[in-house]
């Protein structure tokens, strides 16, 4: 299935919208839904994310910064249920089978680079016009606050894959219901559209859009 055709986020910032709607399944049981979701449609997307942040050369820190602010959970490294690295070694694992369920002789390469520094430098210019707006609202939440988010987003984008970072910047957007101007929002759909996205993995109704002058 070409990515168009998921009409919901897709990959790793898709997988942390599921965690924060259910809670009556483990998270590897919520994996394993989610690689078999569309007959299997999510696996390699899924897939592919966990991939490039697991031999990344990301600390694993900042995947778990990343992974906890994606869902609007505190950051406490003490009380991390899971090393970040060895549970994206299990998202693979559980995506790696689902695929194998319809191609068989599926040879597990590594992905490939697919984006030049033009999407790069367009997703790290979004990150940084909201930078101090985000960075305070989620470091500083009362609940919920987790430190480092902006650098952290930084580093995915630069080092890792600018697709990935910038569908988590939106899913740590909506996370935290953080107020973006209408402008912001069609540049948004924009990047979308050029990434390949369908129109619902960014305006999934969970945007919060409010008028202002950038």
């Amino acid at each position: 299935m070409d990515r168009k055709d998921i009409w919901v986020d897709f990959g790793l910032s898709g997988l942390t919208k599921w965690y924060g709607s259910t809670f009556e399944f483990t998270p590897l049981e919520i994996a394993v839904d989610a690689a078999d979701w569309g007959e299997g449609a999510y696996a390699p997307t899924l897939r592919e994310d966990a991939l490039r942040l697991l031999e990344s050369p990301l600390p694993t820190r900042v995947i778990d910064i990343l992974s906890c602010a994606a869902v609007r959970s505190k950051f406490v490294p003490e009380e991390r249920w899971m090393d970040g690295r060895d549970w994206l070694r299990q998202i693979v694992d559980v995506c790696e089978e689902r695929i194998r369920r319809d191609e068989p002789r599926f040879a597990a390469h590594p992905p490939v680079p697919a984006w030049g520094p033009e999407l790069r430098d367009a997703v790290l210019a979004e990150v940084r016009t909201i930078a101090t707006e985000l960075e305070h609202t989620t470091a500083d939440h009362p609940y919920y606050a987790v430190p480092e988010v902006v650098p952290s987003l930084e580093r995915v984008v630069t080092e890792v894959d600018p697709d990935l970072g910038f569908r988590l910047f939106l899913r740590v957007l909506k996370a935290y219901l953080i107020p973006i101007s209408d402008s912001q929002h069609l540049r948004y759909r924009e990047l979308g559209e050029r990434f390949g996205y369908n129109e619902f993995v960014v305006d999934d109704g969970t945007l919060q859009l409010m008028p202002r002058v950038d």
